[in-house]
């Protein structure tokens, strides 16, 4: 590294890019506080509200609590002192003054410095530069290139928003300006500047590798505000996180596009695989292709869900009645929208298939089954199960809610699944068992399992996988067959292939995959019955080697043995089809 970083670096110029006079101020910076009120009003924000305008020793002030300690018989929670330690209001404003005097006098700027550096929150867990460096880079903060380096410094004005595990572009524009801040006060010169802006930082597999990668940012960025970003002791945090699973899932989505996508295909996948009662084991959420960024699809991206949401339909149905085995006639229907006139859905193909059992229409997809279902017994009742179930809130109007017409995250439709394999109950993920303070045996959080809402029937549950099954031993779903052992799950496409899914699951995991462009682009020649199920079969291959095969919780209507049976020497004899 020809030049240290600007923010560990004594110099007169100041610390870029947070107080660029903080060698030259006492503590305070009037004017710097005026300009940020002067903005966030102009802004139309309260005046302590967005800018704040203090100096680096103001903000430790704010980071040691101006002094104080927590007091357990205070009758606050720790959680509600370390949020009122960091709340901006006039009055801890005016407190912070004499507070940050005092820290002049006492300590050396460089002093005041480590601490700051020590102590600032800057994303995924990682609070100090050190950790931050060893989390993004895998390497120690002394060995940082400048690009690194004014990356990190400039996750200090927002690490959720500027965070290279949730949008590397960003984070790389953000680090630019601190670069061209760096060459305009002396830091690095033209060239050098020019040079870091064309090698902007990248992410480190290695560190990836060892944090958990994708599962890891999940798990800081939705855990406790007071044990992530704004904790001041070291927390050990025990998860679900299964390194093996992980291998397994790297291994099977890397040979699944080495081998059946073509060269430079920027199409991206999603992977999660959970244990029954919702225990998350690992977790992929998106290819590391050049520029797209580590954004979490299997956890931030809304998708419509497409024929995915059908069995919720069908578990609707089975709720009000139906049987696995009754039958309905597969042909053209119209109905009439408010507001938007006929509207008539089509089967994949334009086939109808006359007379066929509730069976045969999930395992085929057919359209227009699940649709004269949803009406026949009420979107209500399916809007309902769907909603307990964890499919999201916002669910769409109309018959066409019986087509994944909705959105949700892979995350929560796998969990949905899951609660499927459960019998009926809902589930909700999780990643975490327990949290400790770094070399205590007492838990701070603990998972209490309680057990999840009943939804729907044992009975239900126990038809609904049978007919899942059936997608995949003779429907859909063939391309996800394992020979020996049952699985079952759905496929889905939405409308013009922009995404394609297949969850299942076996009586041990439950495993989701989605694919897609992340700009919407439509996929070419695929659906949820090709490439996301060919991933989902590698996947549950490999976490399954070594685990005996075991029955799924179904019913066993007669013949189905035989039937089964023969698909697996069918499957054997031709395993793409």
């Amino acid at each position: 590294m020809a030049r240290q970083p600007a923010f560990g670096r004594s110099r007169r110029r100041g610390i870029s890019p947070e107080d660029r006079s903080f060698h030259d101020h006492s503590g305070l910076s009037l004017r710097g506080i005026a300009g940020a009120v002067f903005i966030n009003l102009r802004e139309g924000r309260g005046p302590l509200s967005g800018h704040g305008g203090s100096t680096i020793t103001q903000q430790v002030s704010k980071l040691l609590c101006l002094g104080a300690e927590y007091d357990p018989a205070s009758g606050k929670s720790e959680r509600d002192f370390e949020r009122d330690c960091r709340r901006s209001t006039i009055w801890r404003k005016i407190k912070e003054v004499p507070f940050a005097l005092a820290l002049e006098l006492k300590y050396t700027k460089n002093d005041i410095l480590s601490i700051y550096l020590n102590r600032a929150y800057l994303g995924s867990g990682a609070i100090g530069f050190e950790a931050a460096s060893q989390r993004f880079f895998g390497k120690s903060i002394r060995s940082v290139s400048v690009p690194e380096a004014a990356m990190l410094a400039g996750l200090l004005a927002a690490p959720s928003i500027y965070s290279p595990t949730r949008d590397i572009s960003r984070s790389h524009r953000r680090a630019n300006l601190v670069i061209d801040r760096m060459r305009k006060q002396g830091y690095l010169t033209s060239v050098e500047a020019a040079v870091a802006r064309a090698n902007p930082a990248k992410l480190s597999q290695a560190a990836n590798d060892r944090a958990g990668g994708y599962f890891a940012d999940w798990i800081m960025e939705s855990g406790p505000t007071f044990l992530t970003w704004s904790a001041i002791e070291d927390f050990e945090i025990r998860t679900t996180y299964d390194r093996r699973i992980q291998n397994a899932v790297d291994s099977a989505l890397t040979h699944v596009f080495d081998t059946k996508v073509r060269a430079g295909s920027r199409a991206q996948a999603a992977v999660v695989v959970m244990s029954r009662d919702g225990a998350v084991r690992a977790m992929i959420g998106g290819r590391k292709v050049d520029a797209a960024g580590v954004f979490n699809r299997a956890t931030q991206a809304l998708r419509q869900t497409g024929s995915l949401f059908k069995p919720f339909v069908y578990a609707a149905a089975l709720e009000s009645g139906f049987n696995f085995d009754d039958r309905i006639v597969d042909k053209p229907v119209t109905y009439h929208i408010r507001g938007s006139g006929p509207w008539s859905p089509r089967n994949y193909g334009g086939e109808y298939l006359g007379e066929i059992s509730l069976t045969e229409g999930l395992a085929q997809s057919v359209n227009t089954v699940a649709v004269q279902l949803s009406e026949q017994i009420g979107r209500g009742r399916v809007a309902n199960i769907a909603r307990r179930m964890g499919i999201g809130k916002q669910l769409a109007k109309g018959p066409a809610v019986a087509l994944g017409a909705s959105e949700s995250t892979l995350l929560a439709m796998t969990s949905a699944y899951a609660g499927i394999l459960g019998g009926g109950r809902s589930v909700q993920p999780f990643g975490v068992v327990d949290m400790r303070l770094k070399g205590n045996r007492e838990t701070l959080i603990g998972r209490v399992d309680a057990g999840g809402e009943k939804v729907f029937s044992e009975d239900t549950a126990q038809q609904l996988t049978y007919m899942m099954r059936r997608v995949v031993t003779d429907g859909t779903g063939r391309r996800a067959m394992i020979s020996g052992r049952e699985v079952a799950g759905k496929t889905g496409t939405t409308q013009e292939a922009r995404d394609a899914w297949f969850i299942g699951f076996s009586a041990d995991y439950v495993a989701g995959v989605w694919m897609g462009y992340d700009d919407n682009t439509p996929l070419t020649g695929v659906t949820g019955s090709g490439l996301p199920a060919e991933i989902w079969r590698e996947v549950m291959l490999r976490i399954h080697e070594g685990i005996p095969p075991k029955p799924l919780p179904m019913i066993k209507p007669i013949g189905f043995r035989m039937a089964n049976t023969a698909m697996d020497e069918l499957y054997r004899a031709d395993p793409g089809g």
